[in-house]
């Protein structure tokens, strides 16, 4: 008997739980649909008792054409001068390229799609919320732009005098304010007040100041070399300056940090590794290595590093990598310099730079400083002068390709993309791959890269294939891009069509006045013909809509007003799922079942024909989604999203709510479930 009783409580207990669960997520879920209100409540609260609780993300939702206005447009592609074989592709690329135009000018969820009638190929565009059509349309006129670019290697010009007296007198009112700053705090202000309005670093102002245990690594060696100096609490007696700023440090206390070691190496690159400008295969680069390495001693490891190692930043100090702690090295080069005992020299331990000899002379622990520390900002010479783009053109464009395509390597197996050059694109890819062996040639299209290969050789008949570790879609697409660019397909505008922003918002006015009074009915006629049962329908409506609303707005579906309408279809059908149910517990309380019994048997007897009923609704949404236009798609969206998540709100929400106030009723509560012929103990 008692441990019956111990079963109950347990039921009841995870019943309780389900309930508080439910209520949770409703909450979440309606502030994550209004995110304004829900912040103001948030930031009542935190202003009232502290809790530092976070805002909702304040996105909203994605309207389509018909709701929030914007432009339809029609374009037909000119593919006169393409062969016909190519012809489905090059339009396909058009239309990536047209698409990727739109987004990069805050096109919220444009719509881009190919057709074709005939031998007549058009693109179709659909711009929601655009304000300016006369600019997107000169855009996206355009035909697609391919360039070809290698490493920017020039370095950047000096500062003018005008910059230079710039740096200066900010520098310098810099200094002032923070000396200021130190000041203040010397004469007994809070650190952790005037950091938190005073800072210019980001973690120190959110945190008054602190910024956690540092290392050598992790922090600008004049804050490291003051903490090794300065005592547990002591602050700093003048300002720390680095080289992008003035700092006001407090020390706490100290720990163990990782081990620091200091090792050598000799790197033997080959034709292909990264940044190699070597001419040696890879099989001579490891013959070459493990020559080293057999020879290799503590005494003339330094000598053998001058004499041979291919690495420049290193090699004239005799392979020297200094000293550096965990992470600064490439994942093969640090596992084997782990494995290694001081003193010992591993190798040959191949990275994507080549073969390493490594000598692991020495291995120290490090220690960690808890610091907080005020930032006052320098201006520096990066600040002042323009960022330098990494890449810089050549002369080879897209008007130099004849064509790119699919190809597989016949001995490999690999798919690559193979690019045919004409005779003057030929003559230029030969000089770019002479300059870029063993470095990457990036490819633009309408400024954006699609691409970085490395060069492996110097290619002189202009025929050349990128190997990316492809599969056949992505191959497909970079050869779309490509052709896009080089194939002369302009597009002509056919038919433009304007939705206004005012016709937008009262269309969206009336959806969502539609859909308050639709979703109001529903409720009302629940209450009405199943009373207390009803109620409960109801909350787990308001959940089904708070929380298909929040599901929409989190995975970005586009609200039109035919997703609307398939969204209010939904609730209708969530709620059918209700009806069964109520209508099953009220037969089987007629026949003199409990109340218990009759909930649970209502369910499980109403299950099969929820199940099936919303199993092929899903199938024809299925069905329109696949062979529909964009609005028939959109009303398959939101109505089988709708019709998933009603099932849970009918089948979870529904059921939990009624086992927990089931037990609140014996005969007592037969009249609020629709009356019963038989009252028992529950």
């Amino acid at each position: 008997m008692a441990t019956k009783q111990h079963t109950k409580q347990q039921l009841r207990a995870k019943i309780r739980w389900g309930i508080f669960g439910i209520f949770a997520l409703l909450f979440i879920a309606l502030a994550y649909d209004g995110p304004t209100y829900a912040n103001r409540v948030i930031d009542g609260l935190n202003n009232t008792v502290s809790l530092g609780l976070p805002h909702m993300p304040d996105a909203p939702f994605a309207l389509g054409l018909d709701l929030q206005g914007g432009a339809h447009l029609i374009y037909e592609a000119d593919i006169s001068g393409i062969d016909p074989a190519d012809r489905s592709d090059a339009v396909e690329g058009v239309r990536d390229v047209i698409e990727r135009r739109v987004n990069g000018i805050g096109v919220g969820e444009p719509n881009v799609q190919t057709s074709k009638e005939g031998e007549t190929y058009r693109v179709l565009v659909e711009l929601p919320g655009v304000t300016d059509v006369n600019a997107a349309i000169a855009m996206i006129g355009e035909t697609p732009i391919l360039e070809f670019r290698e490493a920017n290697i020039t370095q950047l010009r000096d500062l003018t005098s005008d910059e230079q007296k710039q740096i200066d007198t900010y520098n310098e009112d810099a200094k002032k304010r923070a000396q200021d700053v130190l000041t203040r705090i010397t004469a007994g202000e809070s650190f952790e007040d005037v950091a938190k309005n005073v800072s210019e670093d980001e973690q120190s102002k959110n945190n008054g100041g602190y910024v956690g245990f540092v290392s050598q690594k992790n922090i600008n060696p004049e804050i490291y070399v003051w903490a090794e100096k300065a005592k547990e609490g002591s602050l700093s007696k003048t300002l720390v300056e680095t080289d992008n700023g003035y700092d006001i440090l407090k020390r706490g206390g100290s720990k163990d940090g990782d081990m620091q070691t200091t090792a050598s190496h000799i790197l033997i690159c080959y034709l292909g590794a990264q940044g190699c400008d070597a001419t040696m295969t890879k099989q001579e680069a490891l013959a070459k290595a493990e020559e080293l390495y057999a020879t290799a001693n503590a005494d003339n490891f330094a000598d053998l590093a001058k004499e041979n190692s291919t690495d420049a930043g290193s090699k004239d100090t005799g392979g020297s990598l200094g000293t550096f702690g965990p992470g600064s090295m490439v994942p093969a080069f640090e596992e084997a310099l782990k494995a290694a005992h001081p003193g010992e020299i591993v190798g040959p331990v191949e990275t994507e730079f080549g073969y390493h000899i490594i000598y692991k002379e020495a291995e120290t622990p490090s220690t960690e400083y808890e610091i907080s520390l005020i930032h006052i900002k320098k201006l520096t010479a990066t600040d002042v002068l323009p960022p330098q783009d990494p890449w810089m053109p050549t002369q080879l464009s897209g008007k130099n390709l004849d064509r790119a395509e699919v190809v597989t390597d016949s001995k490999t197996g690999q798919i690559q993309v193979s690019l045919l050059f004409d005779s003057e694109g030929t003559a230029l890819f030969k000089d770019i791959t002479q300059r870029n062996v063993g470095k990457q040639v990036a490819i633009f299209l309408d400024g954006s890269p699609i691409s970085a290969p490395v060069v492996q050789t110097v290619i002189t008949d202009g025929r050349a294939v990128i190997s990316g570790g492809f599969d056949l879609t992505e191959a497909r697409t970079l050869a779309q891009r490509l052709n896009a660019g080089a194939l002369p397909v302009p597009v002509d505008l056919v038919s433009q069509q304007t939705v206004g922003a005012s016709l937008g918002a009262s269309s969206f006015s009336s959806s969502i006045k539609a859909g308050i009074a639709g979703i109001l009915i529903v409720m009302l006629f629940m209450i009405f013909f199943y009373r207390l049962p009803g109620v409960i329908s109801v909350i787990a409506l308001t959940a089904y809509v708070a929380l298909t609303l929040a599901i929409m707005k989190l995975i970005g579906v586009t609200l039109t007003l035919a997703g609307i309408a398939g969204f209010i279809l939904s609730i209708g059908m969530a709620v059918d799922a209700n009806v069964l149910i109520f209508e099953r517990m009220k037969e089987e309380l007629k026949e003199g079942k409990s109340l218990k019994g009759a909930v649970e048997e209502g369910f499980l007897r109403a299950w099969t024909s929820i199940r099936d009923g919303n199993i092929s609704t899903l199938i024809t949404c299925g069905f329109l989604m696949f062979f529909g236009s964009s609005f028939v798609k959109g009303f398959a969206i939101t109505l089988s999203l709708g019709l998933m998540v009603s099932l849970f709100s009918a089948i979870t929400v529904t059921r939990i709510m009624l086992r927990f106030i089931v037990p609140w009723f014996k005969e007592r509560g037969n009249l609020l479930f629709l009356g019963a012929s038989k009252s028992e103990e529950i």
